[in-house]
């Protein structure tokens, strides 16, 4: 079940969010400081139902890109035909094998923080590489 297709422009509205926060984030060392609850928080000691406070540029960032890329991704298209629906089920399909394939490369290849940064990218990859299938596909489906 899908989303309408109106939750399509809040899905872009939260990724240029996430992407402009990232930018910040990375490029000039945004910050802000708020009190966070934490189930668990391993920074120097482990930690166990605490809070403190932190910076939360990051967690947004995450949230937000994650929240766009999903909106994004389950929202129909304004005409959602059998062909869309067709074209939907490819490009989920060949998702699933090319991100496996990516994360299967970086298990054997990638070690330390970099393996650390394939996961924390696989939480978008598999949404990225949905989208710019499903719409190549779309493109050549329509012609």
């Amino acid at each position: 079940m899908l989303f309408s297709h109106k939750f399509r422009i809040p899905g872009y509205l939260l990724l240029a969010g996430g992407i402009i926060m990232a930018i910040l984030y990375a490029g000039f060392k945004f910050r802000f400081e708020i009190p966070v609850f934490a189930v668990i928080s391993s920074y120097l000691k482990t930690k166990t139902f605490t809070s403190f406070s932190t910076n939360f540029a990051d967690e947004l960032t995450m949230l937000l890109l994650l929240a766009g890329c999903f909106l994004l991704a389950m929202s129909q298209e304004k005409e959602e035909t059998d062909a869309v629906k067709e074209v939907r089920a490819k490009a989920i399909k060949y998702t699933v094998i090319i991100n496996s394939a990516i994360f299967g490369f970086s298990v054997l290849f990638f070690y330390g923080a970099a393996f650390m940064a394939v996961v924390v990218a696989n939480l978008y990859l598999p949404f990225l590489i949905y989208l710019i299938l499903f719409n190549a596909l779309k493109r050549k489906a329509i012609k």
